[in-house]
């Protein structure tokens, strides 16, 4: 037996009690969520259910990083919103199965490594972002069904039993941590709610979620190529949303728990998840930063919590559907209150004073996008892209050209920072052609041509040179930088002097 719990990562040395618990209340967590996204994408609440029990299962078995929690997500929801209104549910389940396929082909080619282009500022936004959406998220259930506030004593006993929860999830953990204090605060709000009958809103007001075991359903679409056209895109867009979110919750796992996950592993244990999530009738999903926090904060770490939280889900659809459904709505709501409070990264705010001004713009940029257009995807790519464009303009400016005349005539130009598309107008400005003597030497010790700008910006200062019958030489190339010229061949004739006593500038990795 302990040969085979071994085969799971991370299941040495494990609390069995805590990681039980802790998915147990997961389980009573997910339910609320998974019905409101499925609904978000105008699906049946089963077609959400099942996709958190398959996303669950799958990623806690065969995922990068033990103790995250996947299902179903708003993110994923939204991107299948107009395709379930135009198409149908069966077109949703094969665009679930290519996401799935997309995110397999992702994993298997190694890509994951591509989040290490993630800056930290976007990294903050994202989950300030989050934050904020998950707090927004939960004004809905301070609502009637048409829109307005509760008033009136209603309100009082639902805003009531959320600071209580609230209460007991801050409180317990400074008195015990023998349980975990989310599953305490919903089953004494619970408890509370039972014995006096007192009258608010239950998870069964929002819908049934009583069913059978997720039913194997291959998409009835037509297999063509326009079948292929009209899901590729909603499919595409999903495999992405689900990728960012889910290796940006690894990370950010990894920070609170001091340990490091395996993002290509996941990235294929997530397309796994939404294969099988298509075919057993679900809408797919991906991690969940909400519940994966709830999860690590009661103190689980191994991939035992993740199992029981999709086992437990799926025992209450089939068999406790009953039960689960008179769950007060307010002790979820607490419950996931405390999660965008904790969430929320509190010590960014701390830097605003010591954090370069670029940075700040692009965590506040990212933070906004996430919470305004809900679109992580988007958030993310913009932050990458200012940032990248930033630290571009920031590099640009440092190129240096020190000079000087040997003994023999030749003027030495010694540069300084990396030469490519954003410093070629500040390194050309730095030659003096007219007035330089016949021979000159560009010296790279300290410099890197990086790419295609950077070579056209040699071919056109040696055309200045050589159109007034001088001699340019490059010196101290590193080996990259050859090979940038040898590619380059037909574009750019330079003489390369040779230095054979110094050492070329290699790559260290």
């Amino acid at each position: 037996m302990q040969k085979l719990i071994n085969l799971f990562e991370g299941t040495r040395d494990i609390n069995y009690k805590t990681e039980v618990l802790s998915g147990i209340t997961v389980a009573m967590a997910l339910i609320p969520e998974a019905v409101a996204f499925a609904l978000i994408a105008g699906l049946s609440p089963l077609t959400g259910l099942y996709a958190a029990f398959m996303m669950g299962l799958v990623t806690s078995i065969l995922g990068g990083r033990p103790g995250m929690i996947s299902g179903a997500t708003g993110a994923v929801a939204v991107v299948l919103v107009a395709l379930a209104l135009q198409y149908g549910v069966e077109y949703v389940f094969a665009a679930v199965i290519l996401a799935g396929v997309l995110q397999v082909i992702t994993g298997a080619l190694r890509m994951g490594k591509l989040m290490r282009l993630v800056p930290h500022p976007v990294i903050f936004g994202f989950v300030n972002g989050l934050a904020i959406i998950i707090f927004m998220s939960q004004l809905a259930q301070f609502k009637d069904p048409t829109g307005a506030w509760l008033t009136g004593s209603e309100m009082f006993i639902f805003l009531g039993f959320v600071l209580l929860t609230m209460l007991i999830i801050w409180g317990l953990p400074k008195i015990t941590k023998a349980v975990p204090a989310s599953l305490m605060a919903i089953l004494s709000v619970f408890g509370i709610v039972a014995a006096f009958g007192i009258e608010t809103r239950t998870v069964g007001d929002i819908a049934s979620i009583a069913g059978g075991f997720p039913p194997f359903h291959i998409p009835s679409v037509p297999f063509s190529i326009e079948t292929l056209v009209i899901i590729f895109p909603y499919a595409a867009i999903m495999a992405g949303v689900g990728l960012i979110e889910s290796l940006l919750t690894l990370n950010i796992i990894d920070e609170i728990t001091e340990t490091r996950g395996r993002g290509n592993k996941e990235a294929a244990a997530q397309g796994i998840a939404n294969i099988l999530s298509g075919l057993f009738s679900g809408m797919g999903g991906c991690a969940m930063i909400g519940q994966s926090l709830i999860n690590i904060s009661a103190g689980a770490r191994a991939r035992l919590s993740g199992i029981v939280a999709s086992v437990m889900l799926l025992v209450f659809i089939m068999f406790g559907a009953g039960l689960i459904e008179q769950m007060p709505m307010a002790a979820l709501t607490g419950l996931m209150i405390m999660v965008s409070v904790g969430t929320f990264e509190w010590a960014s705010l701390r830097t605003f004073n010591r954090m370069p001004t670029s940075d700040l713009f692009v965590m506040v940029v990212v933070t906004l996008i996430t919470a305004i257009l809900h679109n992580l995807a988007v958030a993310v790519l913009v932050g990458v892209i200012i940032a990248a464009l930033v630290f571009a303009w920031d590099n640009a400016k440092r190129i240096r050209a020190r000079k000087h005349i040997d003994e023999n005539g030749a003027k030495h130009y010694e540069i300084y920072g990396p030469l490519f598309f954003g410093s070629v107008t500040v390194f050309n400005e730095k030659f003096d052609v007219l007035n330089d003597p016949d021979e000159v030497i560009i010296d790279f010790k300290e410099s890197r041509v990086v790419d295609m700008s950077a070579i056209e910006a040699l071919n056109k200062i040696t055309e200045r040179y050589l159109k007034v019958g001088k001699t340019v030489h490059l010196k101290h190339l590193s080996p990259d930088c050859r090979t940038l010229l040898k590619n380059a061949d037909k574009i750019i004739d330079v003489n390369v002097l040779e230095d054979p006593t110094y050492h070329l500038v290699v790559d260290r990795v």
